[in-house]
């Protein structure tokens, strides 16, 4: 058994799986409508750079984590784009049970059950 070829046929498991089928449709209705779009690409750049500086040590103040929160809030009031986390959410299960599986197995050979 060759383990590259089971990681691509995962990838398009994963790729056929009705979660990334939902996130492709949500993006459609996202891209169709110019405001949805750019308060998206708006949120995921200042995320993005919030994510950069906690990687680099800096822990943003309070009151920047409370904007983004309240940001996340007001783009979920926008039904296109609460269609599009929730699916990502869905897919991000998705794929922490297929890590979950992959690091129970390699815990075995650690001695662990």
């Amino acid at each position: 058994m060759n383990v590259i070829d089971k990681a691509h046929e995962l990838a398009r498991a994963i790729k056929e799986s009705t979660e990334f089928s939902d996130i492709s449709s949500a993006m459609k209705v996202i891209e169709a409508d110019p405001e949805s779009k750019r308060m998206l690409d708006n949120f995921r750049q200042s995320q993005i750079e919030l994510q950069q500086r906690m990687m680099s040590g800096e822990m943003p103040p309070q009151e920047e984590m409370e904007k983004m929160e309240k940001l996340f809030e007001v783009l979920n009031l926008n039904l296109g784009i609460r269609r599009l986390f929730d699916a990502e959410r869905r897919l991000s299960v998705v794929i922490e049970d297929v890590n979950k599986i992959i690091t129970d197995s390699l815990s075995q050979m650690y001695g662990g059950q």
